[in-house]
């Protein structure tokens, strides 16, 4: 329980990546913050376990090394197993627990799958998050201005360059200026990331002799080392030698779900700082169900949660934290969620919904995945999962008629597509391949494994979230109930994607597996375009939910992520975000974080 004499500054809600930052930088400017975080305290032996639970789980999902909590619960990529394309599960909602653990959080209304999961603990999604720390390309602010599609960001790549740089700086980038100056990318004047690009793979290095110069959706490619969250070796900025306390990258190939050592950056670190100014109190296993309003003045009064004390216990506690402002940080899904979860008699849609907006534009970066064998070994799962991608299929006069699309290079051979090298032994088991033959097969196929994404953007409009009506969690909460499609724009994409695929496969010399190029049609996540069938996996890039935008009748907050509707509430999070770009959006996501606080503190 808060301490119900103490006066907050702030409440936030949510211990995640957009939360975290905020609290520490409130909490340095002197200001007393309350979070409530959902799920289980952050613990100094909680890598451990969570290292364990991974070690000893069957499938290495995103989700593996952290156990489901009934009472605040998450989805898993498991769960479309479960679901056939076009067939919306888990409605019942009789038996709360038994259908997340048989159907999944989501309620999925379908036509597609929505492949993209994320966490509820302390330190939110970024415990199982890739680490790639791309900046969003000057065009991605102005889709509609520059292409004719989609929706102009509020604000401009300037405007945001500088948060940038403190976001790289506190999570730890390791890249390389020269090489991310691409499509009009800039830095302010002697920018140096803090730390140097990690080293190229033998993998990446072949991509380089073969692909770099050829001419693909018309840009010259050029294969490049991908800004991430993880430690290289530092530079000397203006006279010092960066020094974030975390050790180097030891090669581990499961930076996704969990970095063994944290070389990776996670939220975990900004909310030990924060906790540590002495200006940040923190309430754990507790949901906020409820925000409270004025119906006068419009501005929130209150925060209602509910408390547990195990996974599967039940309510504890109730109560209600307040402040003068208030952020809410839990994520795309759950922050919308909320916000519709908490209607009064002039608001009966759902608070700072007066545009009709929350919960809309629900979108990711659907993956197509291609994989096969090189013609000579280049020795996958080594190094973390991806060290370089392709971007200059980032931008150009084609997202007129179809998605761009960003290409990252695996490191794990065919663990995310097939679930080698588990699965590829047991197959050669199976075919009663042992001893010395099963050795020459290991070492010949093992070692040429491959694969490449093509992360391709989505426009707003395809999908959108509401409460479920009928199914709750183990505290009586709605579960979201997802609709979810792919529009034309978009699947076009995935149509070029497999033309680049045909493309960079031939000049390899490497030889495509045959579940890569032709997905079956009943698998959940697979579409047809143009006659031909396409599969979707998830990025766990959920953007969009309470986009910010110029007006109060085309979207939720200003470019300040302030609520139209409400003058002391902010909303903070991917859900921020009008379209999609190819960028992962954790870099940008910070980013917004740190102007969203810096507006906050002007108002306080």
């Amino acid at each position: 329980m808060s301490n119900s004499t103490k006066k907050y500054d702030v409440v936030i809600v949510g211990a995640g990546f957009a939360g975290n930052v905020m609290a520490l930088e409130l909490a340095k400017a002197g200001k007393k913050v309350l979070m409530l975080e959902g799920g289980d305290p952050f613990k100094s032996d909680n890598r451990e376990v969570f290292m364990q639970n991974f070690f000893l789980a069957m499938a290495k999902t995103p989700e593996s090394p952290y156990p489901q909590n009934y009472n605040s619960p998450r989805p898993s990529v498991l769960d479309i197993q479960n679901i056939t394309p076009n067939s919306p599960q888990g409605q019942n909602g009789i038996n709360p627990v038994k259908d997340i653990a048989t159907n999944g959080y989501f309620i999925e209304k379908g036509p597609m799958a929505f492949g993209s999961t994320y966490e509820r603990v302390a330190g939110g999604t970024s415990w199982h998050w890739l680490g790639t720390c791309l900046r969003l390309l000057p065009s991605d602010f102005k889709m509609k201005t520059e292409f004719g599609v989609g929706v102009d960001w509020p604000i401009s790549y300037d405007d945001l360059s500088a948060y940038y740089n403190k976001a790289e700086f506190e999570i730890g980038v390791s890249a390389d200026v020269e090489e991310q100056n691409i499509h009009g990318v800039t830095f302010t004047p002697g920018y140096k990331y803090p730390m140097q690009s990690l080293p190229p793979t033998v993998l990446d290095k072949k991509f380089s002799e073969k692909l770099n110069g050829i001419t693909l959706d018309g840009s010259i490619v050029k294969v490049t080392g991908t800004p991430a969250g993880r430690n290289s070796t530092s530079n000397k900025i203006d006279g010092k030698i960066y020094n974030n306390g975390r050790r180097l990258c030891q090669g581990n190939t499961n930076c996704t779900p969990i970095c063994p050592i944290q070389a990776k950056y996670d939220a975990t670190v900004t909310l030990a700082k924060a906790l540590n100014t002495g200006n940040v109190d923190i309430m754990y296993q507790t949901v906020a169900y409820n925000i409270q309003i004025d119906e006068s003045t419009k501005k929130v009064t209150g925060i209602a949660y509910k408390q547990y004390e195990t996974k599967l216990g039940p309510v504890t506690g109730e109560g209600v934290v307040t402040a003068t402002s208030y952020i809410i940080a839990a994520h795309a899904v759950e922050t919308a969620k909320l916000l519709l979860m908490s209607k009064n008699k002039t608001m009966p849609n759902g608070i700072a919904n007066s545009s009709g907006q929350v919960g809309k534009n629900l979108m990711d970066h659907p993956v197509k995945l291609s994989w096969g064998l090189m013609p000579e070994s280049t020795y996958p799962f080594r190094g973390p999962l991806s060290t370089s991608g392709i971007e200059t299929t980032r931008d150009g006069e084609f997202r007129k008629k179809r998605a761009a699309y960003r290409i990252e290079i695996g490191n794990e051979g065919w663990n995310w597509t097939m679930g080698a090298p588990y699965s590829t032994l047991t197959d050669l088991v199976n075919k009663n391949t042992f001893g010395k033959a099963l050795r020459q097969e290991i070492a010949s196929n093992f070692t040429r494994q491959f694969r490449i994404g093509f992360l391709v953007e989505q426009l707003p409009g395809d999908g959108y979230i509401v409460p479920s009506a009928i199914a709750t969690d183990n505290l009586g909460l709605p579960r979201p109930e997802v609709h979810y499609d792919l529009s034309d724009y978009t699947k076009a994409g995935f149509e070029a994607a497999v033309e680049a695929t045909n493309t960079i496969f031939g000049l390899l010399g490497a030889k495509e597996s045959i579940e890569s190029s032709n997905p079956p049609a009943s698998r959940p996540g697979s579409f047809t375009y143009n006659n031909k069938t396409y599969f979707s996996n998830g990025a766990g890039h959920v953007m969009g939910t309470h986009r910010m935008g110029s007006t109060p009748q085309d979207s939720v907050t200003d470019a300040n992520m302030k609520t139209w509707d409400h003058d002391n509430l902010y909303l903070v999070g991917c859900g921020t975000f009008p379209t999609t770009g190819t960028a992962n959006p954790s870099l940008t996501m910070m980013a917004l974080a740190y102007k969203a606080t810096e507006a906050l503190l002007k108002t306080l």
